[in-house]
């Protein structure tokens, strides 16, 4: 029979529909990737004139900024969403709320390799991206006008990707969105109330129950969560509590790196090359806010940030849209299982 289950952090009904008994093989995708020549992709080296100067780069020794030489480079969006320049201007109109549309997008351009994903870089690879990640995040949060800062990646049309070389975007907002906030709201609350981190809680009931624990590395556990609005969501947390991804130690980054590979190894096997985003979750920009002393004030003990893999295997259509509830044909249970399974069957060097 379905289940309905109920997010514990942001209150979200979702629906377990399993007896829909989809296998993997039945959401098997192949190149979910347009492709792009890479003499004409302009985030390939020896183009880099065709994309704004970068704001960061890790280099090889003696290469200079925007030529070749960058192992990973970040520029700012050609065409972005918000506007870097210019005063936020809030104001209100009646029932409506107005601001000038002030805010930064960049692209962090993860490696020269035009064809690699997460699975087929080295784990030191990967951490340089995590690495700019860190770098961007520091430096852009020293704009008071930035509340919130969101590091997202897209692979695949479906996922909305229009450029198939490796990359990453961050944008950061003048606001703090509804979906972080509705988080940020239940870490606060249930640390007011129980002096813990829900999300430490979490992770301790699901190692205490194991039926939905994906992987665990030293430092990382990866959870197929409760109410998985698509299947084969994944979510990843550091085991020791940490609120601020930009903060985070080097080691826990290189575990990230290497735990990253091997989960998207799995979900390779398993489903073929399936469109996918990633979703960093992490603590807002604890800017002073004027008159409010104490917003955000308990951050570095009620929250704590994760990375959700969402795959694009299902549709959202009419239902969803008209309910807010989502439809996944996968047990998260189930999903568990069969990627532990996954793991467990590949070649050493992919372990």
């Amino acid at each position: 029979m379905p289940e309905l289950r109920k997010d514990p952090i942001v209150q979200r009904w979702v629906i377990i529909a399993a007896e829909r008994g989809q296998r993997p093989s039945d959401f098997r995708m192949e190149s979910p990737v347009a492709d792009v020549n890479p003499r004409s992709c302009p985030l390939c080296p020896n183009n880099e004139e065709r994309t704004p100067p970068e704001v960061f780069s890790i280099r090889l020794d003696g290469s200079r900024p925007n030529t070749p030489g960058w192992l990973v480079r970040v520029v700012p969006n050609k065409f972005p969403a918000l506007q870097l320049s210019g005063e936020l201007n809030r104001r209100g109109m009646g029932l409506f709320d107005l601001m000038n549309g002030i805010g930064a997008h960049e692209v962090v351009i993860e490696t020269p390799e035009h064809t690699a994903d997460w699975d087929s870089m080295t784990t030191e690879q990967l951490y340089r991206v995590f690495q700019a990640y860190q770098a961007r995040l520091n430096a852009l949060g020293e704009d008071t006008r930035f509340r919130y800062l969101l590091v997202f990646r897209n692979y695949g049309v479906q996922a909305g990707a229009s450029l198939s070389h490796p990359h990453s975007q961050i944008i950061a907002l003048p606001i703090v969105p509804q979906l972080p906030k509705e988080k940020l709201t239940a870490a606060r609350q249930y640390y007011l109330e129980k002096e813990r981190c829900l999300f430490c809680d979490l992770i301790f009931q699901e190692q205490e129950l194991q039926k939905r624990v994906v992987m665990e590395s030293e430092h990382i556990i990866v959870l197929s969560p409760f109410a998985a609005r698509f299947p084969y969501e994944l979510h990843f947390f550091p085991k020791a509590h940490n609120h601020d991804f930009a903060r985070t130690e080097g080691k826990v980054l290189v575990d990230l790196a290497e735990v990253m590979r091997r989960i998207l190894k799995a979900i390779k096997q398993l489903l073929g090359q399936p469109a996918y985003n990633f979703v960093l979750q992490t603590s807002p920009n604890p800017i002073p806010r004027p008159g409010r002393p104490d917003y955000w004030g308990t951050l570095p003990y009620d929250y704590h940030w994760h990375l959700e893999f969402l795959p694009r295997l299902t549709r959202v259509a009419g239902f969803e849209w008209g309910t807010g509830f989502y439809i996944n044909p996968v047990s998260p249970e189930a999903a568990a299982e069969i990627l532990r399974e996954t793991l467990s069957q590949l070649p050493n060097e992919a372990r």
